[in-house]
């Protein structure tokens, strides 16, 4: 039997990504996929600029939409923001053409994929054995890049830590009129359900439409209820057809390490979604590029090559979520302080949230200093 270098559990953007980094360095990879390519993937499927331009080739077929134009209203007020940039802020995709994509750029590379392989279970050792319904792989790293629910990361050992949130989404197809009046822009409505947004992604043929609360708060609401009130809200009456999609988004990462047992954990199986929006493409990206940079850097050495991993994520991905981590909580529990905000500084809070999507910023460390000058300057 054949031992791979690496083995990639999972062909999302985060597994993908690292198996196509891999490739460049000639360490042998292999992508063990559950489901035959290219498959359904339940995601909004707003690529916001930070995350396009870390990839490495051009990704124009795969794109249904793009968006140089936000609009944030806040439900209940009369606040609208607004921003514009030259460069597409979000970049509508489907996640089955985009993750097939990356992984025949990484075939092309010389990584072997293995769909229809369900792992059922792991064998650790110095070299991992990976049992799957279709026969046993073996590798001496495993990068877990199989998503919030990461069945690799609960065989691996790891207890859940993570914040993971509800969301509710609909592929939804509607009268041209409506279509090509909610088609122009990408929309967020933030409190169209307690303690998070609604959101209109459009794509080429089709809206996506849902709701997702950000906090730990009211996480058993009727997120069906909420939806079917937004509908309203877009001044949708009729629906030619839909497809509902309930899913989950860790937005807040482990606190137990991401290696063990030569585990990698990447994506949203380590918890790196954007804490404020739930954006997870972007760090998925970024985070499977890290775990491959550090397993090349070790030379295949594995407490070297999670030292690296975790030192990659401390001097950039952790950092950032963290401090998203506090400012959402901030900006869905805090209504009237963030409306406040909004309404005197809309052009400021949505351009830095923009400068965030693009990739040009990072959130504020010391948020609440920002925030007190802000309140102090408006009352004096």
């Amino acid at each position: 039997m054949k031992v791979f270098d690496v083995a990639i559990i999972g062909s999302g953007p985060a597994g993908a990504s690292a198996a196509f980094e891999l490739s460049k360095s000639g360490i042998t990879t292999v992508i063990i996929e559950k489901e035959i390519l290219p498959r359904y993937k339940t995601c909004g499927g707003g690529l916001v600029h930070r995350g396009r331009k870390n990839i490495p080739f051009d990704v124009s077929s795969v794109v249904e939409k793009e968006f140089y134009e936000v609009d944030t209203y806040f439900s209940n007020t009369t606040i609208k923001l607004t921003t514009k940039r030259d460069k597409p802020i979000i970049t509508m995709i489907m996640r089955d053409a985009f993750d097939n994509l990356i992984v025949e750029k990484a075939k092309e590379n010389g990584v072997t994929l293995l769909q229809n392989h369900k792992v059922t279970n792991i064998t650790f050792g110095e070299i991992q054995t990976i049992h799957t319904s279709e026969g046993d792989v073996q590798a001496k790293f495993i990068i877990a890049g199989d998503g919030a629910l990461s069945p690799i990361a609960k065989m691996a050992g790891w207890e859940e830590t993570r914040t993971v949130i509800p969301a509710l989404e609909y592929e939804i197809e509607v009268p041209l009129a409506d279509f090509e009046r909610l088609s122009k822009n990408v929309r967020f409505d933030v409190d169209a359900i307690p303690n998070g947004y609604g959101w209109c992604f459009p794509k080429k043929n089709h809206l996506s439409v849902g709701v997702c609360i950000l906090t730990k708060a009211n996480q058993k609401l009727d997120l069906k209820k909420y939806y079917t009130a937004y509908l309203k809200t877009l001044g949708i009456t009729e629906i030619v057809n839909e497809d509902a999609h309930g899913f989950v988004i860790p937005v807040s990462p482990r606190t137990d390490t991401f290696v063990r047992k030569n585990v990698f954990l990447i994506g949203d199986s380590a918890g790196f979604a954007d804490p404020v929006l739930a954006e997870g493409i972007s760090n998925a990206i970024l985070s499977g590029v890290l775990a491959a940079e550090s397993i090349i850097e070790g030379k295949l050495d594995p407490a070297r090559s999670s030292e690296l991993y975790h030192e990659k994520l401390e001097n950039g991905i952790l950092p950032e979520i963290k401090s998203g981590v506090t400012l959402a909580k901030i900006f869905y529990s805090k209504r009237v302080l963030r409306n406040f905000v909004a309404k005197n500084y809309g052009p400021v809070l949505s351009n830095a949230m923009t400068d965030i999507f693009m990739g040009t910023r990072t959130y504020p460390k010391d948020y609440k200093k920002t925030i007190r000058e802000k309140i102090k300057g408006a009352i004096f």
